[in-house]
């Protein structure tokens, strides 16, 4: 297990979508802000996966798909 952090996915864009609970920025909760640095660093990286699906999941976009194949 590492013991070092990873860094907050807060893209300072810092508002609370009423309708989903989320920032709409980061696609945090409040409780998933507020407990970022008492998460061990698997659990961090398992909630930026959490996070990247969410956002796939509002914008339609799969972040994967937007990565381009190198030739």
């Amino acid at each position: 297990m590492k013991t070092e952090q990873l860094p907050s996915p807060c893209i300072s864009i810092c508002q609370i979508d009423p309708a989903s609970g989320l920032c709409v920025g980061c696609y945090r909760s409040r409780a998933e802000i507020a407990s970022w640095r008492s998460l061990t660093w698997d659990e961090q990286r398992d909630l930026i996966h959490t996070l990247h699906d969410r956002q796939s999941e509002a914008t339609g976009r799969s972040r994967r798909s937007r990565r381009r194949s190198r030739a």
